[in-house]
This record gives structure tokens, C-alpha cells and sequence, in this order.
């Protein structure tokens, strides 16, 4: 564990639940806060879609303001991560099905799956907050399968909406924080799987 005089570096990854965007405003917050440096990674939905949860630019702002840091926009600037290893710790939040699949199968077309391709290289912890309709269902072998990776860690999480969305999961947001410091001691954060939200 870092010394309390040196800050630690966190990549926070974000990819296309917009729904949960303001659940990630406020753990940039909170991360920040408890002073780590923390740069934001986009994937190219965020960057550019506007939905009814708002603009792309103005989550992007918003995520400027709250950390200081412009952030990473492209693979080739995603690419660097392993090489220089200036990550301690790379969160994905929220962590899509998308995500979760394309991490199984090694896939890296967006600068977020690049930069965790890149940060595992390192050894260093992968940290996942999921956010997904399809947990329960089509996406239920592929968590299996990356609890079972080295160096990948989960954001506790449980369902969301059990009643009219059975396969959907989402993780405890409030508990990145604690995930990343029990991941950088190699332990994965219990209980992973915790009750409806």
C-alpha cells in the first residue's frame, strides 16, 4: 500500500450506461476527495452521445471539473498505460455487458478496453463496476469468467429492478473507494454480491 504522503492514480474508465452518470459523478467525487489524482477514460458512446440522462460535453465538463484532468479520449492515447504503468489502479464504471463481453474476449476497440488491456499488462488491479441488463443473462459466464482472472476485481453489486428487469445488476457505486483499496492488497471486496439496490 501507498504511503499516506504519496497520492495514488486511478483510471476511471466510463463507458454507455448513461443512466448511472450521476452515480459517477459522485464517486469521481469521492475519489477525488480522499486525494487521488484521478484521470477519466472515454469510451467513443460517451464522447459523442447525448441522451435524456444529458449532453456528452456536459458529463464530460462535469468530469473535467471534478478531477482536474482533461482525461483520455482515443486508443492511441490509451496506449501508453502499460508501457509508463502510471496507473495504480484502473476502474470501469460503469462496466456495460458490451464491456464485459469484449473483456473476455480480448477485444480493444475503444480506448477504455485499451487502457485495461494495457493496465493488466502491468499486473495491477482492474477494478469493475457493472451496470447491465443482461448480468443474469447472456453476460452471467462472462463475470463469471473475469472473477476468475488475475488482477480483476468487482465493485460489490446486486440487482436493481427485480421485479420487471430479473437479469439486471448494478454495483454499489458508494463502495469503489473501498474495492480499489482492498484490490491493491490483492483481496477482492466482500460481500461481492449484496442485495437489490
Amino acid at each position: 500500500m501507498m504511503g499516506k504522503e504519496q497520492k495514488l492514480t486511478v483510471g476511471l474508465a466510463v463507458t454507455g450506461s448513461f443512466c448511472t452518470f450521476g452515480k459517477i459523478r459522485e464517486a469521481a467525487r469521492q475519489l477525488a476527495g480522499e486525494g487521488m489524482r484521478v484521470i477519466p477514460i472515454y469510451s467513443f458512446h460517451v464522447q459523442n452521445m447525448d441522451t435524456r440522462f444529458g449532453s456528452a460535453e456536459e458529463f464530460r465538463t462535469d468530469m473535467e471539473e471534478i478531477t482536474g484532468e482533461k482525461g483520455i479520449f482515443t486508443i492511441q492515447q490509451a496506449e501508453p498505460i502499460g508501457p509508463s504503468g502510471y496507473l495504480d489502479a484502473l476502474v470501469i464504471a460503469p462496466c456495460t455487458g458490451n464491456t464485459l463481453a469484449k473483456l473476455c474476449s480480448g477485444i480493444t476497440d475503444t480506448p477504455v478496453l485499451m487502457a485495461a488491456k494495457a493496465h493488466l499488462r502491468n499486473e495491477k488491479p482492474l477494478v469493475l463496476s457493472i451496470s447491465t441488463n443482461d448480468a443474469l443473462g447472456m453476460n452471467f459466464k462472462n463475470i463469471g469468467m473475469l472473477m476468475n482472472m488475475k488482477h480483476v476485481y468487482f465493485v460489490p453489486f446486486g440487482q436493481d429492478n427485480y421485479r420487471s428487469k430479473k437479469n439486471s445488476m448494478i454495483a454499489h457505486t458508494e463502495l469503489i473507494s473501498d474495492t480499489i483499496q482492498e484490490a491493491l492488497q490483492g483481496r477482492q471486496l466482500q460481500p461481492v454480491l449484496m442485495g437489490p439496490l
